[in-house]
C-alpha cells in the first residue's frame, strides 16, 4: 500500500537520510566573545519562560554554548534579562 504508516516510517528512518550539521552562527559571523550587554542577541537563545535553548536546537558550538550560558546568567544578574517570564502562573 502506498502511503501507509509503515511506508512513511521507512522513508523517515532511511539509512542515508541524515540531517546536515548546522554551523555555529557565532563562528559564521566571526564573533570571538559573546557580550552579556548585547541583550537582543541573548534573547534569541531563551524561550518565553526564560529558559536557555539547548545546543541541538540552536546549532551553537560547545565553546559558544558555554559563553552564551555565562552571558545570559550575567545579564540576568544585572537585571538586563528576566529570570522568568511575567506571564507564567
Amino acid at each position: 500500500m502506498a502511503g501507509s504508516t509503515n511506508d512513511t516510517l521507512e522513508r523517515i528512518a532511511a539509512p542515508g537520510a541524515r540531517h546536515e550539521r548546522q554551523s555555529c552562527p557565532f563562528k559564521a559571523a566571526g564573533i570571538e566573545y559573546i557580550d552579556y550587554k548585547d541583550v537582543e542577541t541573548l534573547k534569541q537563545y531563551i524561550n518565553e519562560q526564560g529558559r536557555i535553548f539547548p545546543r541541538r536546537m540552536t546549532g551553537v558550538s560547545a565553546k559558544f554554548q558555554r559563553q552564551l550560558t555565562t552571558a545570559i546568567k550575567r545579564a540576568r544578574h544585572c537585571a538586563l534579562l528576566p529570570f522568568v517570564a511575567d506571564n507564567v502562573k
